[in-house]
């Protein structure tokens, strides 16, 4: 074989994405807070834009007035049509679905976010898709990590609370219970709040809240989530296995311990000097504060991207929050004005790119807003019966199902579900917490929500005798003869986190208490 130079001709296809295109991404995820910020660094770099006086539109075609469209609980959604979509959207859903068509899987599965969103600094030629590896990888071209470009952030107590209720609760419907009950949370790790407001609030009945809690308390770190010191100190012990009748006694009257008098709690609790020395000693090793051991935190108050409230016909009115839309314009005269003055190519090449750069943004910013509206508009008419009934009443929902609804594609839902929040009549929620699993029915018919499966299955338990306990299969045999498509893993998933033991347990305990 003959090694020689030779010149070739070759006709490929690429699919690129523009850094224009990668901005309307980038914007789409950002928190309110987030987006003020990276408009306040467009504001300082490009001297075309400027900030738009009080009462002027501060979008392009005066899309930041709040848009207020109505509809009924039958679905009838004016406005929701997707009409007033422009060309930033249709390229973003063309780029992208072209994209995962070529590679037969979803990009958020192969490349960072950062990878398709951050823009490379003077790079004014758009990347194909051989270049995405060297983005989002610390700013090293070659591959290889640069540590410095991360830094490590320590987690908050909500986060590390969060983290857990993921793991401890798979209802939809409690799991929005606890982490309504975690942002009540302060920071020396007490509940600040009142639990009868939170089940009138969210419409759940009391026990339930309640029932939340408990779980919730028993999180790590050992004490939180209590309503006041004595609670507090009930779990850590109970966490240790040490509240006896005579330790709850003490802890039951702490007044007097503060006091100094232990005469009196010699009496109550029923022990001599030496044991109550020691209980003492136990209850000055517990952590009156567990919240603390995760630092001061700054609040960052929460402002809701969108308003919810009932309208005059029994429907809702969803619009959105002009506070935290971005109010900046164009200064067109001052552009005309440098344009007359400038000489010099690199003078009109710059004043090009700075027009170019603040219509995009204008553009991109009000294309975010309308979509923002869109996703909210038809998660609260999927999700009307927990607007008027509360939280009992979540349905089965997922990004597909708002994806298809106003023809986006699944993955521009969850960037405009991140870090979003909706005011309602019954708080305040992120998006995202209105996506709830759903079990699909064997008959074809409507599926079935996962909390009315995980009902299904504590009473079909608690209803078996010490000679007829049924295993996860048979288990998995009735739920499917009653039109419940399930698999064996599932209900073992759902069993558990309902802290209900296995078959051969359940069975050894009901022949224990039978003899």
């Amino acid at each position: 074989m003959a090694l020689t130079q030779r010149l070739q001709m070759r006709q490929s296809q690429a699919l690129v994405m523009t850094p224009q295109l990668m901005q309307a991404i980038k914007l789409l995820q950002l928190s309110n807070l987030d987006l003020a910020a990276y408009v306040e660094g467009e504001l300082e770099k490009n001297p075309l834009l400027e900030r738009a006086a009080e009462g002027e539109p501060g979008v392009i075609d005066g899309a930041a007035e709040p848009v207020a469209p109505e509809f009924n609980g039958d679905g009838d959604s004016p406005g929701a049509d997707g009409a007033g979509v422009d060309r930033i959207d249709e390229s973003l859903e063309t780029s992208r679905s072209a994209i995962e068509e070529r590679l037969g899987t979803d990009l958020e599965n192969e490349f960072p976010d950062e990878a398709l969103q951050t823009p490379r600094p003077g790079a004014d030629a758009p990347m194909a898709p051989s270049e995405w590896a060297g983005v989002g990888n610390g700013g090293r071209e070659d591959g290889d990590y640069n540590l410095e470009s991360f830094v490590s952030a320590k987690p908050t107590l909500a986060d590390h609370l969060a983290e857990q209720l993921s793991l401890a609760i798979a209802d939809p419907v409690r799991r929005m219970i606890g982490q309504y009950l975690i942002d009540m949370v302060d920071e020396a790790g007490y509940l600040a709040g009142d639990l009868a407001s939170v089940a009138e609030k969210l419409g759940a009945p009391l026990n339930e809240v309640e029932a939340v809690l408990g779980i919730v308390q028993g999180f790590d770190p050992p004490g939180v989530c209590a309503r006041n010191l004595t609670e507090c100190i009930a779990i850590q012990l109970k966490e240790r296995d040490r509240f006896d009748p005579a330790m709850a006694a003490l802890v039951g009257r702490l007044d007097l311990l503060a006091k100094r008098d232990l005469a009196s709690l010699r009496r109550i609790c029923g022990v001599g000097d030496e044991d109550l020395s020691e209980m003492i000693a136990e209850i000055r090793n517990l952590n009156p504060k567990p919240g603390l051991a995760f630092g001061f935190t700054q609040v960052q108050p929460i402002v809701p991207d969108v308003y919810v409230r009932p309208g005059p016909d029994g429907g809702f009115i969803v619009e959105l929050n002009s506070d935290t839309l971005p109010k900046i314009l164009v200064n067109q005269r001052y552009h005309a004005e440098l344009s007359k003055t400038a000489k010099a190519d690199s003078a009109k090449s710059y004043l090009a790119e700075n027009l170019q750069s603040a219509t995009w943004l204008m553009r991109a910013l009000d294309q975010r807003a309308k979509t923002i509206l869109k996703v909210a508009m038809e998660i609260v008419k999927q999700q009307d019966g927990f607007f008027m009934q509360g939280v009992q009443h979540l349905r089965p929902l997922n990004l597909k199902t708002i994806a298809d609804a106003i023809s986006m594609h699944e993955s521009t839902v969850s960037r405009v579900t991140a870090n979003k929040y909706i005011a309602t009549n019954r708080g305040i929620f992120e998006l995202k917490y209105f996506f709830t699993s759903s079990i699909a029915s064997s008959d074809g018919g409507d599926a079935h929500s996962a909390e009315a499966v995980r009902h299904r299955i504590k009473h079909l338990i608690d209803a078996e005798s010490a000679s007829d306990v049924l295993s996860d299969d048979t288990i998995v045999e009735r739920l499917r003869g009653a039109g419940i498509d399930i698999a064996r893993r599932t209900v073992a998933k759902y069993r558990e986190a309902m802290r209900i033991p296995s078959s051969v347990q359940r069975r050894r305990d009901k022949l224990a208490m039978a003899d």
